[in-house]
């Protein structure tokens, strides 16, 4: 669900000093994200809510973004969902754009994303890191949930649980797929 500017190419530090919206920095090349199915729309929303209603209940702390730039190795993305242990926001403060991956997050992929890209993606959180990847299929029904040791598929039947990051949170599948 990208797709590249026409934008003549931008230095990654002309980016990270003015970073533009819901916009992925890949070699010099702007990525704007494609606008989301209300679908994928609706998704985004409950995983951010589930996971900030939980880092509060449990006392974890830390904080939810959304559509926020991180930087990968060489390049800069947004995860759909992201979670910022607290330690984390307290070093880090108000960030333009984080200088390393978020501890947590998630991308929902639709129809138009390519696997290579997703999988890509993946492999530059976890290089960066980020300790654990949420890959939510909303038409198939599957939530992908990956770590640097371990990768996990869970159905619409199973449910959904952290391993590294925010300790205990788990969700239905199809609490948050359907």
């Amino acid at each position: 669900m990208i797709s590249t500017s026409n934008a003549p190419a931008v230095s990654l530090e002309e980016f990270l000093a003015n970073p533009r919206d819901r916009t992925e920095w890949v070699n010099g090349n702007l990525i704007k994200k494609q606008d989301m199915t209300a679908k994928t729309g609706r998704i985004q929303a409950r995983l951010a809510r589930y996971w900030g209603n939980y880092a509060d209940s449990s006392g974890q702390g830390g904080e939810v973004y959304t559509e926020t730039s991180c930087r990968t190795v060489g390049r800069t993305r947004c995860p759909d969902v992201a979670y910022l242990t607290p330690d984390l926001v307290a070093q880090y403060g108000d960030f333009k754009v984080l200088p390393r991956s978020f501890s947590l997050l998630a991308e929902v992929i639709s129809p138009n994303d390519e696997a290579e890209e997703v999988f890509t993606k993946v492999r530059e959180y976890l290089a960066s890191e980020c300790e654990e990847v949420w890959l939510v299929f909303p038409d198939s029904q599957w939530v992908l949930i990956i770590t640097s040791q371990r990768q996990e598929l869970r159905g619409l039947e199973d449910i959904a649980t952290t391993h590294n990051v925010l300790s205990g949170f788990s969700v239905a599948v199809k609490e948050l797929i359907v």
